[in-house]
C-alpha cells in the first residue's frame, strides 16, 4: 500500500496523526480481587480411570486389552468370574475421568467432571460412567464420579459410506457428576499472615497494590515483597475476622500498569496493542510488489506428409512485475500506537499491511513496545 503526504488520502492521514497527538489514557481501576490471589488457595487437579458402559456398538474394540481386562476385574469384584479371554463387547470404552478440586470444598459437594475417551471408541453418546475413584497428586481419593455422560454431539455412518460427525463425540461432560469425599485442609487458620500473588508479576502494580490496601485498611497491613507478592499481616479474632479482611483487600481498587506489548498475529492478521505503547519520529514507505508469471504451451508440428522434422511441445512464459508507488510519510513523534493506526486506517493500510509496518518500525528503534509475533 503506497503512503503518500502529496496524495489527498495520505494528506487526510497526516492531519489525523497531527489532530490525535497527545497523552495515553489513564488505565481503568481493577479490583485486588481481579488482580491477585491468596497463595496457596487454588484448585487441585484429580484424575480417574474407569468405564462407560451402555454405549450403542461405538465402544472400544475386541483388541483394546486394558478396556477388556478392566471390565473382566470389574465383574470379578461384582461376584461374577469370567476369562478376559471370552470377553467380546463393542458398548464399553475406556474412559480417563478429570476435575478440578475448589480450595474450600466440603463433604458432599459436588463437582463437573470431563470423560475422555482412552481407547479406539467412536462415541460415547448415550454411555454411563460407571462409580471412578478420583485421586490426587498425593493418591489420595478425593471424589467419585459416576453418572450418565452428555457429548453435546454425535457420529453417524461409517465403513463404506459417508460419516457425519457433529463436534466431538469421544469427549463428554457429567454436569456435577462427581462428589466430594475428602476435604483439603482449612489454609486460614492459625495463621498471623498471607501472601497475594499478582496474575502479571510487575513492581509498579505490586506498590500500587499494598498502598492501596494500606490507605483503605490502616498502615502497616501490606507489604510489597517483591513484583509478584504482597504480603499481608492478618488481624485477630479467629476465621471469621480474617474472611471478612480477605473481604475487604478484595474489594479494594487499584490502578494496575502493564508493559507496553504489541501482538501481532500473521497467520490471522490480528494486531492487538497496548495503549501505553508509543513511537518516536520515523518516515515509514510501504508498497506491495506484484509478480505474475504466465506458462502456455505451444505445439510444433512438421509440414503434412512429410518425413522430415518432428512434433515438439514449447512453453512460452510471460513474466510481469507490478509494484504500487510508495513514498515516504513523515510520522511526527512521539505518538501513541492507537494514534499511528487510525492515521494508517485512513490511509486505508490492511491488517497484513500494518503488520509488516509495525516489525519495520520496531527495527528501526523506533517503536517503545515489546513486539510478540504469534
Amino acid at each position: 500500500m503506497g503512503l503518500s503526504l502529496l496524495k489527498s488520502r495520505a494528506a487526510r492521514g497526516a492531519l489525523a496523526l497531527a489532530l490525535l497527538l497527545g497523552a495515553a489514557p489513564p488505565g481503568l481501576a481493577a479490583r485486588v480481587k481481579d488482580l491477585a490471589a491468596v497463595k496457596g488457595v487454588r484448585e487441585n487437579q484429580i484424575i480417574g480411570y474407569g468405564l462407560v458402559v451402555g454405549l450403542n456398538g461405538s465402544g472400544d474394540k475386541t483388541g483394546t486389552e486394558f478396556t477388556v481386562r478392566s471390565l473382566s476385574s470389574l465383574l470379578a469384584k461384582l461376584g461374577i468370574g469370567i476369562d478376559a479371554e471370552a470377553v467380546q463387547v463393542k458398548n464399553v470404552a475406556a474412559v480417563m475421568v478429570t476435575s478440578s478440586l475448589p480450595a474450600f470444598a466440603r463433604n458432599g459437594s459436588r463437582l463437573d467432571a470431563v470423560i475422555s475417551s482412552l481407547g479406539d471408541a467412536t462415541s460415547l453418546e448415550g454411555g454411563t460412567l460407571l462409580m471412578t475413584p478420583l485421586f490426587g497428586t498425593d493418591g489420595q481419593v478425593y471424589a467419585i464420579a459416576q453418572g450418565p455422560v452428555s457429548v453435546g454431539g454425535f457420529s453417524a455412518g461409517g465403513g463404506a459410506g459417508p460419516t457425519q460427525q457433529k463436534n466431538h463425540p469421544t469427549v463428554g461432560r457429567i454436569a456435577s457428576g462427581a462428589t466430594v469425599e475428602r476435604e483439603l485442609l482449612n489454609l486460614l487458620s492459625s495463621r498471623s499472615q498471607l501472601e497475594l500473588a499478582l496474575g502479571i508479576p510487575d513492581f509498579t502494580t505490586a506498590l500500587r497494590t499494598a498502598a492501596a490496601i494500606n490507605a483503605a485498611l490502616g498502615s502497616g497491613v501490606a507489604r510489597a515483597v517483591d513484583a509478584g507478592t504482597i504480603q499481608l499481616a492478618l488481624p485477630a479474632g479467629g476465621d471469621e475476622a480474617i474472611v471478612r479482611f480477605l473481604a475487604q483487600v478484595e474489594a479494594i481498587e487499584v490502578r494496575p500498569d502493564h508493559r507496553a506489548r504489541v501482538v501481532l498475529n500473521e497467520r490471522t492478521g490480528t494486531v492487538v496493542m497496548g495503549a501505553d505503547v508509543s513511537i518516536s519520529t520515523v518516515a515509514v514507505a510501504h508498497g506491495n510488489l506484484t509478480v505474475t508469471v504466465r506458462a502456455e504451451n505451444q505445439v510444433s508440428q512438421p509440414e503434412p506428409f512429410s518425413r522430415l522434422g518432428e512434433t515438439v511441445v514449447v512453453q512460452n512464459q510471460d513474466l510481469t512485475v507490478e509494484e504500487e508507488a510508495a513514498q515516504l510519510t513523515l510520522v511526527q513523534g512521539p505518538v501513541t500506537i492507537a494514534e499511528l493506526v487510525r492515521g494508517l486506517n485512513a490511509l486505508g493500510v490492511t491488517p497484513r499491511d500494518l503488520i509488516a509496518i509495525l516489525q519495520a518500525i520496531r527495527a528501526a528503534g523506533a517503536l517503545s513496545a515489546e513486539l510478540e509475533i504469534l
